[in-house]
């Protein structure tokens, strides 16, 4: 129910999207007669607001195309590494000709995120390493046929993408994949592997949720399990290709991310519009 009313808000909110996007093109134009009014720049602001508060954004492309080696300028081509239900490998390829370089997999967070929030990391790493990235599929997309991904799903890809690129690889995991990573090295080496990764590097993830505990904590230990699978749990409309797949909406984590701090979101919008 929860992921249909967020569908009829954004239907309801779409012809003043259409709106803000034709007052913001005919006010910003010099070639409008109402750009040269002393008020446009005003109307223009608060047309923007609108317009970046009921606008639907798709998944961004990285739109890394190339990067710098020993001062020289290189080509950068996304290719497929690995294709699976729920995740796509993707490698950073440069030329064949450049001499090998260290194998980095960088595990970007699944939930709430796209894997683009990491691309001035991959542009930092690419100069010295031969990267590869988790890109992640919005579970609404995957059909129900493919199964559910659980914790233990999210671990056996982990451990998959590790294997196929060792025995070279490093590992760096960004904010939630720390958890599935730590498991999938750990699991690895109780097993004896040798594909186990060189070094792993975990960045800002919850190890031990006991520790510095935040409002996401706190919330955690007050309600129980059930009261999260009422809540925030629900089922993808039928407009999608994963109709029917129980998830947890990305919306409502961002919705999470902003009532824990309100006052920052209201004045970042507020600058905006200033500015």
């Amino acid at each position: 129910m929860i992921y249909a009313l967020h569908e009829m808000r954004l239907a309801a909110l779409a012809p003043w999207n259409a709106v803000a996007k034709t007052s913001l093109d005919l006010l910003t134009s010099p070639f409008s007669p109402f750009f040269y009014w002393p008020e446009s720049r005003r109307l223009a602001a608060g047309a923007e607001v609108v317009y970046r508060l009921t606008q639907r954004y798709e998944k961004p492309a990285f739109g890394i195309d190339d990067t710098v080696i020993d001062g020289v300028r290189v080509r950068v081509e996304t290719r497929v590494a690995i294709d699976k239900p729920f995740c796509r490998l993707l490698r950073f390829c440069k030329p064949d000709t450049l001499a090998a370089q260290p194998k980095i997999l960088l595990v970007a967070p699944l939930s709430g995120h796209h894997a683009t929030l990491l691309r001035d990391t991959v542009r930092a790493l690419l100069p010295d390493h031969e990267v590869y990235i988790t890109d992640w599929t919005d579970a609404r997309m995957v059909p129900i046929a493919h199964g559910p991904f659980h914790l233990d799903d999210y671990v056996d890809y982990i451990r998959e993408f590790i294997r196929y690129l060792a025995p070279d690889v490093h590992v760096v995991s960004v904010c939630q994949p720390t958890v599935p990573v730590l498991a999938a090295v750990a699991l690895m080496a109780d097993a004896g592997e040798r594909a186990a990764p060189r070094t792993m590097v975990m960045m800002g993830g919850p190890i031990d949720a006991r520790r510095s505990p935040t409002a996401v904590n706190d919330l955690a230990t007050r309600r129980p399990m059930s009261w999260f699978e009422s809540s925030v749990i629900d089922t993808v409309p039928a407009k999608y290709p994963g109709f029917m797949r129980r998830v947890y909406p990305g919306f409502l984590q961002h919705l999470g991310f902003v009532a824990m701090n309100p006052r920052r979101h209201v004045w970042a919008h507020w600058d905006f519009y200033n500015h």
